[in-house]
């Protein structure tokens, strides 16, 4: 295999990159910044953005498939951002691929995109897009993965993964978020709020895609299909989060702040970034205390039989990973 990683320097694009190396592909990764690591471990690095078509295209020569995990993430922002790295991004790739004559595209999704608000509980791959989104990302990410499965063809076999809250040792925004937040005392748990959701540690989620691509084919069953990713065992949220914090070195999250607050709280905090024009995303969002106060947690039987994915590290032995990894800082 010769793959092109995009977004190799990321958290999961890295994490993909680095397995593909330990299975003996040949990795050329391409990002934005430079990433002396990942080339000291045998990737060709190459710099550049997704919205450059000539940059893209010199990126996909001389490889066979392709794993695009770059995309702009957040809960923040102006939507031509979002647009034009999630979606004219991905156009980019595809059409790169179809001409330099690429037979595999993995693309990693996400499953907000077909995240309607309210419980999600056990849902498969049937479950259709929404209406509305409530994020940019998500909107964005939806028509990046149409597109995705609209491509594939004969020629090029496309899927798409959905890992759901990827989560582990490393540069994972998330978990720096969450330790950050916790250690200054600035979390509150949502008034009763303690829902299930899934989460999908970062090993196996690069696995994902590995195993994916050694599926994927023209006219194979997972061809030009989406697949929700993650350890499937959900927990409950709260749960999650004081497992994270433990693991860090912090305190559990104990006090509490009623849901009206929480939610007028962060309707005032959108209106004032808003108005100020910052790019910065507010300490709390209102799609934030949705995903802070719903269920989420899909069905992953279609990976396990198409793709023969199984979670190989449980929750706890990831905590405990998470935790070495903290100390070792």
């Amino acid at each position: 295999m010769k793959a092109l990683v995009t977004g190799g320097g990321g958290f999961l694009g890295g994490a993909i990159a680095e397995l593909l190396l330990a299975e003996g592909a040949e990795v050329r990764s391409f990002s934005r910044g430079d990433y002396p690591r990942l080339a000291a471990l045998g990737a060709e690095c190459l710099r550049g953005d997704i919205t450059d078509k000539a940059a893209v295209a010199e990126a996909c020569r001389g490889c066979d498939t392709v794993f695009h995990a770059a995309a702009k993430v957040g809960m923040w922002g102006r939507y031509r951002d979002f647009y034009r790295t999630n979606v004219l991004g991905t156009a980019n790739l595809l059409e790169a691929a179809k001409q330099n004559g690429i037979s595999r595209f993995i693309f990693t999704s996400t499953p907000s995109v077909i995240y309607p608000g309210g419980d999600v509980e056990g849902w498969d791959e049937t479950a259709p897009y929404p209406a509305r989104f409530d994020s940019f990302y998500a909107g964005t990410k939806a028509e990046a993965e149409k597109l995705v499965l609209a491509a594939n063809s004969p020629e090029l076999a496309t899927a798409a993964l959905r890992p759901h809250l990827v989560w582990g040792p490393g540069r994972d925004h998330m978990i720096a978020t969450i330790a950050a937040r916790g250690k200054a005392g600035k979390l509150r748990r949502i008034g009763d709020f303690n829902k299930l959701i899934d989460t999908t540690y970062i090993a196996d989620a690069a696995r994902a895609h590995w195993q994916a691509a050694q599926k994927l084919s023209p006219g194979a069953s997972c061809a030009g299909k989406a697949y929700f990713i993650s350890q499937g065992d959900p927990r409950p949220n709260w749960d999650i989060i004081n497992m994270i914090l433990e693991a860090a070195g912090a305190a559990p999250v104990t006090k509490k702040v009623p849901y009206c607050a929480a939610y007028a709280a962060a309707a005032a905090l959108e209106s004032v970034w808003r108005l100020a024009g910052a790019e910065s995303e507010p300490p709390l969002t209102r799609f934030v205390l949705q995903q802070l106060t719903t269920a989420h947690w899909f069905d992953i039987s279609a990976a396990r039989r198409d793709l023969g994915y199984s979670p190989q590290i449980s929750i706890a032995d990831g905590m405990k990973r998470l935790s070495a990894w903290f100390k070792s800082r």
